[in-house]
């Protein structure tokens, strides 16, 4: 009994670790969201009326409205195409690790220099994509200004760097399932759709909500990739929730209100990735 209490003196460097790096700046950014506070000025309580504040902001339902179809495009895609290359994978029988590993370096490269990299193909006359196209004599739209070609190309480069993750773990997951139900399968004639739908995807449901619940919180959080590829733009049709955040409290200065704006999304992304994992559940149940 000494020695396992002794063990939990291991846990203390990484306590103090989380306890700096998030619970402190948690708790202080809802303290914080209870007081009108602008940057450089003294703190003054108004309590929940930075909450009520920007539950009657029209902005605010705006963005949050664009932040949902963009994470659910984003998200939907990148579970589809990573099922499906993960899928292809696990059929190969040679070179699927090295294909895995090539594929997987995307996700490697820093959001922001990835960004960068997507705005140099998809700028205005001058990109890649653009010169290609006008070389042909077909002259394409805009596709960093006008709103719907925007919102595509957040999307495809949200799925473009973060699928290979999705990839990994799903063949990781399908590797796990019990070879013995995949051999019953086939010999009752169960054909790679039924296979797939029937076995496999049941035996990993765990991972599968696993992975969309940590795609469903990091797609929440967009902003480096659409500050760098629209800032935002056209107007506000690529400005998500943390994108607005980003607005209030480095442009405005209005920290009280960003922190309220903070706990929100905290809050609509738990709920989010609380719905998912009901939904499943429920069909797991066979209850729809």
């Amino acid at each position: 009994m000494h020695a396992q209490r002794g063990l939990w003196l291991f846990l203390v460097p990484s306590g103090v670790m989380l306890a700096l790096v998030l619970v402190y700046p948690l708790g202080y950014a809802i303290y914080l969201s209870f007081f009108n506070y602008y940057l450089g000025d003294q703190p003054r309580f108004v309590g929940f009326a930075n909450y009520v504040s920007l539950l009657q902001d029209q902005r605010f339902w705006s963005s949050l409205r664009t932040t949902v179809i963009l994470v659910s495009a984003s998200v939907t895609l990148q579970f589809v195409l990573g099922l499906a290359v993960a899928f292809g994978l696990y059929k190969l029988t040679f070179g699927a690790k090295a294909l895995n590993v090539l594929m997987f370096l995307p996700h490697v490269v820093t959001p922001v220099v990835a960004a960068l990299f997507l705005r140099w193909i998809f700028m205005g006359r001058w990109g890649l994509i653009d010169s290609i196209l006008i070389g042909f004599n077909i002259f394409p739209p805009d596709w960093l200004g006008t709103p719907g070609w925007a919102r595509l190309v957040v999307v495809l480069a949200e799925s473009w760097q973060f699928t290979p993750f999705m990839i990994l773990v799903l063949y990781a997951g399908l590797n796990t399932v019990d070879q013995s139900q995949i051999e019953s399968a086939r010999m009752d004639g169960a054909g790679n759709w039924t296979l797939l739908t029937q076995v496999m995807l049941p035996a990993i449901k765990p991972l599968i909500i696993f992975v969309l619940a940590i795609r469903i919180m990091d797609a929440f959080r967009f902003f480096d990739t659409i500050y760098v590829l629209t800032a935002g733009g056209p107007g506000t049709a690529t400005e998500t929730v943390t994108i607005y955040t980003y607005a209030i409290a480095f442009r405005l200065l209005e920290v009280g209100r960003a922190s309220a704006l903070g706990v929100l999304t905290l809050l609509i992304s738990a709920m989010a990735i609380g719905l998912v994992v009901l939904v499943l559940h429920r069909r797991d149940r066979g209850v729809v």
